[in-house]
């Protein structure tokens, strides 16, 4: 499994992007700089990648920095997974 091609899928899906998170490298900014990426949607974020991945995260895990770059979102669904 490509983590860093099916996160920017989940954030394509999720959000309602229709496509644009494609074209994300690892230093786009999220948190604060999508729109889309509000409160509510890190939550429906962190359901969509424990179904996706088959992972489990509680509540202490989850900061700003998770979800400050499509990189520290990657990194973050990579050390679970183990890829």
């Amino acid at each position: 499994m490509d983590t860093n091609k099916e996160v920017l899928n989940m954030l394509d899906d999720v959000l309602g992007l229709h496509g644009r998170a494609q074209s994300f490298d690892a230093d786009t900014r999220l948190l604060g700089s999508i729109p889309e990426l509000d409160s509510m949607a890190v939550v429906s974020l962190v359901g969509a990648m424990e179904d996706r991945f088959g992972i489990a995260v509680e509540d202490d895990e989850i900061s700003g920095e998770t979800f400050a770059t499509v990189g520290s979102l990657c990194r973050f669904v990579g050390e679970r997974v183990g890829g």
